[in-house]
């Protein structure tokens, strides 16, 4: 369809879908003034913050790819020559930083591997008292919260079935979903300032990763959310785009600014919903 609109939402992650760092530095119990028991929140943050690091080094190469950085999993895909992977011994192949080609090569073969994973899920990687210990701590976490993550869950679902939130102009989640009744296809997009692996995990382990694929996953670390969005542009861009920014940051919405974008401040939206 030649006029059919496509509207892509760049959403933050942290403090937006999720919460963790004010979990960590108490700062989201200290919100409501006593109400809350702020230790218990620094041991939640803890326990996500342990469980991120684990699975980021067991199963996404993160001990080895820690400082190789990049801003998304098809960064490198030009090098990767497509070779059978599946005997391939990711400990003894010399990987080394990739300043030339052939460890460019060897690190594209990693984020082939974790793009696989991340499609999979995690009950196809974790055995399953680890998926016990993960579902218990999401319980734990959203009890705490007071629903903070099953209401941005709930929100994305409810966007992907069509009941689309007027705050976020029309806003709906997820990879890419067409919607009959509109005519318009929907793309959801994650840009967030922490690194490229632990945040994929983040997405997993907060069960995002059914409404945000892992194409869709950009890293601001190294590069800012301004450039971020520019690569998102012009990935997306044609006459009949739209893009819409969601977040809680200047960096987001100062970037969403240069872009001539909308933004919305996530705590407008949660108002509505938690």
């Amino acid at each position: 369809m030649n006029n059919q609109i496509t509207n892509v939402y760049i959403w933050d992650m942290d403090e937006t879908l999720i919460l963790l760092k004010s979990l960590l530095n108490g700062s989201y119990a200290e919100a409501f003034a006593g109400l809350k028991d702020a230790q218990k929140g620094v041991e939640i943050g803890k326990m996500w913050e342990k469980h991120i690091l684990q699975i980021s080094d067991d199963f996404f190469f993160y001990e080895q790819i820690e400082n190789c950085n990049k801003p998304f999993l098809e960064a490198l895909s030009k090098y990767d020559d497509g070779q059978d992977l599946s005997d391939y011994d990711f400990n003894q192949d010399g990987f080394s930083p990739p300043h030339d080609d052939l460890n460019k090569r060897k690190l594209a073969y990693r984020h082939r591997i974790i793009a696989n994973k991340y499609k999979q899920g995690l009950h196809n990687i974790l055995d399953q008292e680890m998926m016990d210990v993960w579902d218990a701590l999401y319980k734990m976490t959203d009890e705490y919260t007071d629903g903070w993550l099953s209401s941005a869950r709930a929100l994305l679902e409810q966007c992907l079935a069509g009941n689309e939130d007027p705050t976020i102009c029309n806003t709906i989640a997820g990879g890419v979903v067409r919607s009959n009744a509109t005519g318009s296809r929907h793309i959801n997009v994650l840009v967030t300032s922490g690194s490229l692996i632990p945040s994929l995990v983040k997405c997993l382990l907060f069960r995002l990763d059914n409404l945000i694929s892992h194409e869709n996953v950009y890293s601001s670390w190294d590069v800012g959310k301004l450039q971020c969005f520019q690569w998102i542009k012009e990935r997306f861009d044609n006459r009949n785009t739209r893009f819409c920014a969601i977040g809680d940051g200047w960096e987001e919405c100062e970037a969403a600014q240069a872009m001539n974008w909308p933004f919305i401040k996530s705590s407008n939206v949660w108002n509505l919903h938690v």
